[in-house]
């Protein structure tokens, strides 16, 4: 099974591959300043998609998650990538010493995994990426789109259309 499209905003990943490629078309579709927060378990697949984003901006360096250093920058490609992880903080007010504030919104994209604990200190322009597991097959993700302002709107737009295209070719 390949990547498949299931509606507005949502998608089945049947696996790694799908995920990652879900990543590289959602890449396409990012300009400077775009902010995508990633959502879902442990091990549900946000380093994956963010692998595939990576290399869908032309970044040909490995990317592995930055829990440990909370930030990860993926600068070879057409725009900046600012990857981060935020599991570990626990207060707003660690935000800064991430340096979070110096590129959100501005050049380059951001991607925040577990950043939904601090939606509301960061930013009202984002695209929610929501991953989850289906029930009784470990290896199948539901994934969703969730906007929030007008930009991240025509971001999910055109995500949507990407993957569309992409099942027709």
């Amino acid at each position: 099974m390949a990547l498949e499209y299931r509606g507005p905003r949502a998608y089945a990943s049947a696996g790694v591959d799908d995920t990652v490629r879900l990543g590289e078309l959602v890449a396409g579709c990012l300009e400077d300043g775009d902010v995508l927060v990633l959502t879902g378990g442990l091990g549900v697949g946000k380093t994956h998609f963010t692998k595939g984003v990576s290399a869908g901006l032309g970044d040909g360096h490995p990317v592995t998650s930055p829990t440990f250093a909370l930030m990860a920058v993926h600068d070879g490609g057409r725009i900046p990538l600012f990857h981060f992880d935020l599991y570990r903080l626990e207060h707003a007010f660690e935000l800064e010493d991430t340096g979070i504030f110096d590129v959100l919104g501005y050049e380059g994209a951001c991607l925040l995994e577990w950043g939904e604990q601090f939606q509301d200190e960061l930013t009202d322009e984002y695209l929610g990426v929501i991953i989850s597991r289906v029930d009784g097959d470990e290896s199948l993700r539901e994934i969703a789109l969730e906007p929030h302002g007008a930009r991240a709107e025509r971001l999910a737009a055109a995500v949507d259309d990407a993957v569309r295209a992409g099942e027709a070719a």
